[in-house]
């Protein structure tokens, strides 16, 4: 994309021009003058260029041998010791990359979203490694798990705000010796991975990030601290997913287990809605809220189209948001694997080669930055051209297809939710 025809286009490229690339090039210099006051020594700040340059750049894989070359460097030894060896601390760049995130990309409907993400491994040496279950990777192998924190605003720019690598309790902390090659500190004590989403989250809202609502998955839906820090210290709402052998009081003061009621809920408790848009269009099913017998405490149901499959979540919802809004919370958690499939694909997220604890964080950090810069491009890009934002909210109700009604089930004498018919998804 550095050539222009006549017409001071792009060849190959119709939507963006030689002044498009200029502007991104401004951007990157402004970007790099702000990163290069992290660094006393002017090497790490010209090697700090060097990796978000490679980072950036079109090449297949993103390590230190490779963006040597992409820089012209005769081999990777530099890079290396900027990685392992150089004095800079990465939680200040983290700090940098949560402000740039607020200064382009913060609205007041922000949703913030944790997730864990595999990096598989080979060996025993680097920091947090063993066999353990990635859902990344869905299976079990010898990985490390990271442990992240993204941001998605309601125009659905998404990004990368926190990171913590998961340092298993037995494996490791159980092995000094383990830790100290690895260059684990000795004051890190063993932290499970809700407890790092809780304290990624005080750095968060601390430093200012607009946020409305929380969203993750199951293993940190069932976790009752951080359940607790969220209503009563972030007093932030959340819709997390749960497991089907919840238990609750529902509003008629009734013991249940969530499983067992979607065969119980009258057809009309069921609506028919979008909660966001894939690669293969809207995300609809059909979802069902169930009030509990604590006003600010909702449950809700999701059920597949295509194969009835459900999922459950569990909503603190002090604002006593509509139907349609819990809907468009769930769906903002695939917003967070977007990421992580554009951080590995575009920015190396996964592509590096180190073992050290530190080291893995610098890399992590770096790449989180390149990420906000392209989301931050796109968004202007975007707005540029007028095109619209690239998540537009689906309609708050989307109807069932003529041949596939929603399953009629016997009715059951249950609470409806109150806002069931409210709209906006």
């Amino acid at each position: 994309m550095r050539c222009c025809d006549d017409d001071d286009r792009v060849v190959d490229d119709e939507d963006v021009s030689c002044a498009d690339l200029e502007e991104w090039s401004a951007e990157f210099e402004h970007l790099i003058g702000r990163v290069g006051r992290l660094f006393v020594h002017s090497k790490s700040r010209l090697h700090a260029r060097q990796y978000l340059a490679g980072l950036l750049a079109p090449i297949e894989r993103k390590n230190g041998w490779t963006i040597a070359q992409h820089v012209r460097e005769k081999e990777p030894k530099a890079l290396q010791r900027f990685l392992n060896l150089a004095n800079w601390d990465a939680d200040r760049l983290r700090d940098l990359n949560r402000d740039y995130v607020i200064e382009n990309l913060a609205d007041p409907g922000g949703v913030l979203i944790a997730d864990p993400t595999g990096f598989a491994k080979k060996g025993k040496k680097s920091a947090g490694v063993q066999r353990q279950y990635s859902g990344t990777l869905g299976r079990v192998d010898n990985c490390q798990i990271g442990t992240f924190l993204a941001y998605v605003n309601s125009a659905g720019d998404r990004v990368l705000l926190d990171r913590e690598l998961y340092i298993p309790q037995k494996s490791w902390f159980g092995d000094r010796q383990r830790c100290a090659e690895a260059a684990i500190p000795e004051e890190l004590t063993f932290a499970t991975r809700p407890q790092q989403v809780v304290a990624m989250l005080k750095r968060t809202l601390q430093a200012g990030v607009s946020a409305r609502w929380f969203t993750a998955d199951e293993e940190f839906g069932q976790n009752p601290g951080l359940g607790e820090y969220l209503e009563n210290d972030a007093r932030l709402a959340y819709v997390m997913a749960i497991p089907k052998s919840t238990e609750f009081t529902d509003a008629t003061g009734r013991p249940v287990i969530i499983k067992d009621l979607p065969v119980r809920l009258a057809p009309n408790a069921w609506q028919r809605r979008a909660c966001g848009i894939g690669t293969k269009g809207y995300r609809v099913y059909d979802w069902a809220v169930i009030d509990s017998d604590q006003p600010d405490h909702q449950y809700m149901i999701r059920r597949s189209l295509d194969d009835g499959e459900l999922a459950f979540y569990h909503c603190y919802n002090p604002r006593h948001e509509p139907f349609g809004e819990l809907v468009r919370v769930a769906g903002r958690r695939w917003p967070v694997e977007e990421c992580f499939a554009a951080g590995k694909g575009h920015v190396g997220l996964d592509n590096y080669q180190v073992r050290l604890y530190h080291a893995w964080y610098r890399h992590i950090t770096l790449a989180m930055l390149a990420h906000t810069f392209l989301a931050i491009l796109a968004r202007r890009h975007r707005a540029k051209k007028g095109d619209p934002p690239r998540a537009a909210r689906p309609s708050a109700r989307t109807p069932p297809p003529p041949d596939r009604p929603p399953p009629q089930t016997p009715p059951a004498r249950t609470h409806r939710h109150p806002h069931a018919d409210a709209a906006s998804a």
